[in-house]
């Protein structure tokens, strides 16, 4: 549905040229929710603003729906791509009511429509978004998800191909900010439509998307599923990015299919690889979390490390604590039914499918 060919954008900056978008390539299909991912500066928006119409790329080709909308020198001018798009601050018009809002876009747009068709095609975009009832209420008196939600409309009020989202959630508070994540999955869901969204934050890329492309320095440093991206990153910096993680150099003792076994300061680890290594070399562990069992007991049947509590932090489903283990601090998330306190001896043993050896 969207086809992106190796899209290449620079800006000059202080008399020299930066690579904003440094020859990426991705697809994403019909219907799918498909999320940009970095930190700041790797190129996320710039990517967007182009799908968009609102940079135009010094190479490479996008289509959209099959129709080609920006090559070389031939350029298709935003209005004319079928796109419906909500920027964080949403650029909600103060001084209109909910309804005019959203009927702006079909307003002053090349093509016309009756009174009763723009009647029409706003109410069926604020019904989508749960703001029937709602029209002649002002664009001020309205929450912070009501106005998320109103831009949405708004962007929706055309019918477009695509939806593209450029951090539509980042200014607002936390509770609201979990609430609409799943309100925004739903609706896409619903509706079917073919969403492209950037983000920095990895919680709403995880939550939300069916694919990720994760960013870095203009280029897709991995592209995948969450499970694939959280599970089998490609790098340290993707597993350092998404999500927290414990780091363990040590050496590959020898392999077996897709499984690593690793001489490390805890002792012998069992590791999932996803690049070729042989015994000898030197690696560094990715250990979520997640993948550390602590025990209070010795374990029956499986090896383990014995370590001492540090610290432990309450977080409602689940206990942050910190492990102190043969001169090496880890970090795991432990049941809160499971009692621990500082100081105390406890035993950790270690998921292979969340360890995961990668290239120093």
């Amino acid at each position: 549905m969207l086809l992106i060919e190796n899209l290449y954008k620079e800006f000059k900056s202080d008399g020299t040229y930066v690579r904003a978008v440094n020859q990426i390539s991705f697809e994403v299909e019909e219907g799918k929710f498909f999320t940009l991912l970095g930190p700041s500066g790797c190129g996320k928006t710039t990517t967007l603003r182009c799908i968009a119409g609102l940079e135009k790329p010094e190479a490479g080709r996008i289509f959209i729906d099959g129709q080609l909308v920006s090559s070389g020198d031939y350029f298709m001018p935003p209005d004319k791509r079928n796109i419906g798009m909500v920027f964080q601050s949403y650029a909600i018009w103060p001084h209109m009511n909910v309804f005019d809002n959203v009927a702006f876009p079909l307003k002053v747009g090349k093509e016309k429509y009756s009174k009763n068709e723009i009647e029409e095609r706003v109410r069926e975009a604020l019904r989508i978004v749960q703001l029937e009832g709602l029209e002649h209420r002002s664009a001020t008196q309205l929450s912070g998800g009501q106005q998320q939600r109103l831009a949405l409309a708004r962007a929706l009020v055309r019918k477009p191909k695509l939806l593209l989202l450029d951090e539509p959630l980042s200014n607002l508070d936390a509770a609201l900010r979990e609430h609409m994540r799943v309100e925004l999955r739903q609706l896409q869901q619903h509706i079917g439509i073919t969403t492209v969204y950037v983000t920095h934050d990895q919680l709403e890329a995880l939550a939300l998307s069916d694919v990720i492309a994760v960013m870095r320095e203009g280029r897709i440093e991995q592209l995948g599923s969450p499970q694939e991206i959280y599970q089998r990153p490609h790098s340290k910096f993707i597993a350092g990015f998404i999500g927290s993680t414990n780091w363990i150099e040590g050496r590959v003792i020898n392999v077996s299919e897709n499984v690593a076994f690793i001489d490390t300061p805890l002792g012998k680890l069992v590791a999932s690889m996803f690049s070729p290594y042989k015994a000898g070399d030197e690696v560094i562990l990715s250990i979520r979390p997640e993948a550390i069992r602590v025990s209070v007991d010795v374990p029956n049947g499986e090896s383990y490390v014995e370590g001492q509590v540090v610290s432990v932090m309450f977080l409602g489903e689940f206990c942050d604590c910190y492990i102190s283990c043969r001169g090496k601090e880890l970090r795991a998330k432990v049941h809160p039914q499971i009692k621990l306190k500082r100081g105390e001896k406890v035993y950790l043993s270690f998921l292979a499918d969340y360890c995961v050896a990668l290239s120093r």
